[in-house]
Formats: C-alpha cells, sequence, structure tokens
C-alpha cells in the first residue's frame, strides 16, 4: 500500500486547483489531504470535508487548526471528528504565530490523544512567508510534547526542513513521533542528506512518504527515492538500502498512524522491482 501522507488544497480560495490535485495523487493507493493555512478555519474544514467524502475510496482529510484562537470543546472536536468526518489534525505553528507548547495547545494535545487522532506539525514552504515565524517550526519544541503525551501520534512534516538534524533527534528519542519523508526531487544535497541520516539515526522505521503536493507529486518524489543510490553515482558517499527506502514508500502509514482507514480500496500491487544502478546495498 502506498500512502501520499502529505497532499495540499487550497480551500481558502473560490477555486482551488481540484482537477491539479487528483492528478497528482493518481498513482498512490491513498493520500491524506492537509488544508492550507486560512483565516476562516471552519469554511476550510467543511470543504475539506467534502472533498474527501467526494474521493473516500482514496482519501484521508485532517482539520486545520489553530489552538491559540479556535474555541475547543467537546462540540468543535464533535463537528470536526464525526460530522466533517476528518481523522486527524493539522498546525501550522509558524503560520499561525503560536509556540507549540501554548498552554492552549497543550490542552488541545491532551484531547487529540484522548481521542486516538495524530497531529501533524507542518513545516516547509507554506511556513516561510515573511509573516510567519520560523522559530516555531523548529522540531526539537516538540520533544516536550512527546514526553508529556507520549500516547499521541505526532507527524513532523517534510522532515522539518530546514531543521533537518533537529527532526532526527527527535524521532531517535521518542517512538510515538513520525516524520513524512517529503523531498524536492530537484534538491538533489538535501534528499541524500536526509536520507543517509535517518538511515544512520536508526529511524528509518518511523518515516512515512508524502509528495508535499503542490510542491512536488507522487511519481517524481517515488522515482527520486527508488533510485537513490544513484544520485551521486561514481562517488565514495554511503548509500541505503533499497529495501529500507522501499518500507517508507509502502508500508501502510494510515495503520502505523492509528488512522480509520477502512474505507480506503487498496490494491495488491506493489512497486516493481528495478535495477538502479550496481553501486546499491540489497
Amino acid at each position: 500500500m502506498i500512502v501520499d501522507c502529505h497532499t495540499h488544497i487550497d480551500f481558502s480560495i473560490d477555486e482551488p486547483d481540484i482537477e491539479g490535485h487528483l492528478s497528482a495523487v493518481d498513482m498512490v493507493d491513498a493520500c491524506v489531504v492537509l488544508p492550507c493555512p486560512g483565516q476562516n478555519r471552519n469554511l476550510i474544514n467543511q470543504r475539506t470535508s467534502q472533498y474527501v467524502s467526494d474521493h473516500k475510496k482514496r482519501m484521508i482529510g485532517f482539520a486545520v487548526v489553530d489552538p491559540t484562537h479556535d474555541n475547543i470543546d467537546k462540540a468543535f472536536f464533535k463537528e470536526l471528528t464525526e460530522d466533517f468526518k476528518l481523522h486527524g489534525f493539522v498546525l501550522y505553528c509558524s503560520a499561525y504565530g503560536f509556540h507549540p507548547t501554548h498552554s492552549s495547545a497543550m490542552r488541545f494535545y491532551a484531547s487529540v490523544q484522548d481521542l486516538g487522532l495524530p497531529l501533524f506539525f507542518h513545516s516547509g514552504d507554506l511556513d516561510t512567508g515573511t509573516n510567519s515565524n520560523l522559530a516555531y517550526a523548529q522540531p526539537y519544541l516538540l520533544d516536550e510534547v512527546a514526553r508529556t503525551f507520549p500516547g499521541l501520534k505526532i507527524i513532523i512534516g517534510s522532515m522539518g526542513v530546514p531543521f533537518v538534524a533537529q527532526t532526527l533527534a527527535v524521532l531517535a528519542r521518542h517512538k510515538n513521533v513520525y516524520a513524512d519523508l517529503t523531498i524536492l526531487p530537484r534538491n538533489v544535497w538535501q534528499t541524500y542528506n536526509m536520507v543517509v541520516g535517518a538511515h544512520e539515526q536508526g529511524v528509518m522505521g518511523q518515516l512515512v512518504f508524502g509528495s508535499g503536493y503542490p510542491s512536488s507529486n507522487a511519481k517524481d518524489c517515488l522515482e527520486t527515492l527508488l533510485g537513490f543510490n544513484t544520485l551521486l553515482g561514481g562517488t565514495n558517499l554511503p548509500t541505503v538500502p533499497r529495501g529500507s527506502i522501499r518500507n517508507v514508500i509502502e508500508r501502510n502509514s494510515l495503520e502505523l498512524l492509528s488512522v480509520e482507514h477502512s474505507h480506503i480500496e487498496t490494491s495488491e500491487e506493489l512497486l516493481p522491482e528495478e535495477d538502479t544502478g550496481e553501486n546499491q546495498e540489497t
């Protein structure tokens, strides 16, 4: 099963690029839809709900939340999980300008842990605007969250770029923390260091696959990762066993993250074995 755990649609605008998203995720079994940040979060979540409902055999929707401004109560969670049927939450700490351990956020995490739903901390392209606070995107800030709520499934988006070393350190400390291996295929050196770093830290089992659409798409990301050991062909730099990379791509990430997905239709066909070069471990 191939799950793209990191795709976006901007439901804060009148005409979101639905066709582009559908085309980008065509080659995966399922995808997680993370709505882009916006001011009218209730409308955004409602539109996200409708979209994933229209494609429920392949899509899982998360709700965008700002725990420092939203009215977090039982009715709030009931609407998002029961009425909208969303299966997780995405936070844009730097875009919305709140510290991950803000007291309101910590109360929110406690409720999410009780619900048994995953929490996606987004960092990357959508958070790099001049009005965002990059300091709040640092993954080491999630160490306190992970320690306080060991039953909470936490996903660090885009490997925490540009703070990848922090992400690897947090993953190594906490088994309830995961990161999505979202890459930009054109950034060869960045991709290489992310994968090798995760392998050397022994945290490949805590990585899930993501494309980061619209920053990239599943097809290009999969091709780059499967050909990983040829990225720097002719060098003596370390490689990573191709099987370890395939495990990231092919694992049932929804099950790993405790996301209910009985409505998702999956195929039995996995990625074909390919000869990606002689300089490769098996």
